[in-house]
This record gives structure tokens, sequence and C-alpha cells, in this order.
């Protein structure tokens, strides 16, 4: 089998999944240097910058090189015109001599002889990997098993639960990652995340006690440096979960609700969590669960049940003010649940926002012939 100097993938990569993995490691296994071009146009809802982060955490073998163009033109392999436009970007992204073009397209003899170099067709009948960019954009969730974890937690749709304290914030994250993994199937890998804030007020009470026995809940003082940190560490834990996760991803609290947990100890806004919030805004619905019909219970890391209905205003006002998605959920445990399962069926239920990819201009692309950039 010949082994190339410079080898070539090229595609669009919108997402990544595992067809694109396998071209790329068998193309790398024959080159001394194999080079991966990443072609995004601007109408595309993925970023370039999103899929060359994606395959370089996966194709860390320092004999690959990942780079990537945008390239606005579209795509008809029947007209010369067009195929120029193309490798016009193509070469001005990859000006090195090219030895080998690994596809497994029709056009890979047409790509293979503009560049002067061998054609090389990898797995064309899709018998290893059946999957393609098309249809993981159709239906993620029936092809989530040929995702690798950094696109899982870019898809993942997070749920974020929030609350003033004592209103069941916990119990209902948990009770709907369970109920969406009896489901089964890729549904059976649903995740939720805790509460990092609470974690972290555990241990700032349990350093007291340890300087000064007997302290309690009350003795304890928050500054506001330690809130980013809590944002912060809150949203690492939600994309370590989404990387693992199903379709869906639970979180009991996140960045946002931090803002408002700021306000409460401290009486004022925190830039610095806010900006985290904003930075971090991967989630898609908020579920505020109402303080009414819960008893408060003091477990000795809560404040009073006085504080409640001005924290649940808070909270509804400030998702409100953000134009953030949200379901109120009220009632017994058993309708809290129902309400909530029904808004997140419906947010799933309305599939995956990815923009269509450039057509031919004045039309659609010519149904048997395929896009140059699509690489699967």
């Amino acid at each position: 089998m010949r082994r190339y100097r410079h080898g070539l993938v090229l595609g669009k990569f919108y997402p990544p999944h595992a067809g694109h993995h396998h071209l790329v490691s068998t193309a790398a296994d024959r080159c001394d240097l194999l080079t991966v071009l990443v072609c995004a146009a601007t109408v595309e809802s993925v970023p370039l910058a999103d899929r060359v982060a994606w395959l370089r955490e996966v194709h860390q073998d320092p004999g690959i090189r990942i780079v990537g163009t945008v390239d606005d033109v579209p795509m008809d392999v029947r007209d010369p015109a067009i195929w120029d436009a193309h490798m016009a970007v193509f070469r001005a992204a990859v000006p090195e001599p090219v030895d080998a073009v690994f596809t497994s397209e029709a056009y890979g003899g047409e790509l293979g002889r503009r560049f002067g170099a061998d054609a090389v067709c990898v797995d064309p009948a899709r018998s290893l990997f059946p999957v393609s960019g098309t249809a993981v954009r159709a239906d993620p969730v029936a092809h989530w098993d040929f995702l690798r974890p950094p696109v899982r937690a870019a898809l993942t749709r997070r749920i974020v639960v929030l609350g003033a304290e004592s209103t069941g914030t916990t119990t209902l994250a948990r009770d709907l990652a369970d109920h969406y993994r009896a489901r089964g199937g890729v549904w059976g890998r649903t995740r939720w995340v805790p509460e990092y804030g609470r974690e972290y007020s555990e241990r700032k009470l349990a350093r007291l006690r340890r300087e000064r026995p007997g302290a309690d809940w009350s003795d304890v003082a928050f500054g506001s440096e330690e809130f980013p940190v809590i944002a912060r560490r809150q949203a690492e834990r939600e994309t370590e979960a989404a990387r693992l996760s199903s379709p869906v991803l639970f979180c009991d609290t996140d960045a946002f609700a931090t803002t408002v947990w700021h306000e409460r100890y401290l009486g004022a806004p925190s830039p610095a969590v806010q900006e985290i919030a904003d930075r971090t805004r991967c989630q898609r619905l908020w579920l505020l669960t109402d303080h009414t019909d819960v008893p408060f219970e003091d477990d000795g890391l809560r404040d009073g049940e006085e504080l409640r209905p001005w924290m649940t205003g808070r909270f509804a006002a400030e998702l409100a003010r953000t134009g953030r998605r949200t379901v109120r959920v009220t009632g017994p445990p058993a309708r809290r649940l129902a309400t909530a399962v029904a808004a997140v069926d419906e947010l799933l239920g309305e599939g995956w926002d990815f923009a269509a990819p450039l057509v031919v201009p004045g039309g659609q692309a010519p149904a048997p012939v395929p896009d140059l950039t699509e690489h699967r």
C-alpha cells in the first residue's frame, strides 16, 4: 500500500461524526503529514472555530494538521467555473503540494486531478459507519452514538432546574434524569448535575467549624469573589456531564442562578458572575420551582422560609428580563414532574436548529450530485 508525504482531507464537518473520524484516521495512517481542511460557509450555524476545535481534540496525532477556511461558494460539481472558485479557496488554505486526497465521494477523482494528486477512496459504501452530516443535522438523536464527546457537549439540550431554598430543585432534577433514563436506548445515559454551590457551602461551613466548634450557618459569610468560582465550576461540571450524556442533561441550578444568589447574599448584582452566565449560555430551558406547596425544611444550610417568596420573584423577574425560556412548576411532586416532562418533550420535539448548507444559486442542489464539501 503506497505511502504519501502529504495527504489532504477536506469537508464541512457540519458536524464531525464517526465517518469523518474514520476517514481522517485512515488517511493519517498512510501519510507523513495529513492536512484536514474544514470548509465552513457563513450561512451555517456551527462556527468554523468550533468544528476545528472539535477535530483537534479528537485527532491529536502530531502528523495531523487541522486548519479551517470560509468557503461561501455554492457547489455544483458539474460546473467548471464553480470548481475553479472552490479550488482557489482550497489552494489559499493549503498552499503546499498535496500527494493524495482522501474522500468517500464520487467527486474524489476530479478533486485529486485538480490537486495533481492521487485520489484515494475510503469506504464509499459507508459500510463501517452508516452516517452522514446531512443525517446528523436532520436527527441528531438517531445518530448520537456516531458523535464524539465535544460534539455531544455542544448539541446536548441542557435543562436547568432553579428556585428558592427548599423548593425541590434537586428532587426534580434527579427525577427528570430518572424519567428519561427509563426510556432506554440513547436516553439511558441521561445525567443530572448537582448544585456545586451547595457542595461549596458545605465545605465552607465545615472549615468554619474546625476553627470555631459550634458554629452554624448563620455564622458563615460570603465574599463577592467566591461567586464567580461557584458559577465557573458549575458551568464546567455541566460541560463535563454533557460530553457523556444523552441528548438531554438536567442541571440543578446554573451560572445564571448564581447571579441571583449573589444578589441575595451581597445585595447587588455581580458583573463577573453575569459575564460567566452570558458566556456559558448553552442551556435551552429553565424550570422554575415555585415555593408554594413545598414545606420548608431547614437542613442546616438554609436561611429561612420567609425569604422564599422574594427569591422566587427575583428568579422569575430575571428569567423574563433576560429572555430565557421558562416554565414555572407548581403543585405536588407528581404534577411538577409531569409539567417538566411536557416542557422538555416540547423542546426536544422542536429538533435542532442547524442552518441549511449553501445550495446552487437560484434553486436546490442537483439531487444526484454530492456536495463537494460534505464528506458524508
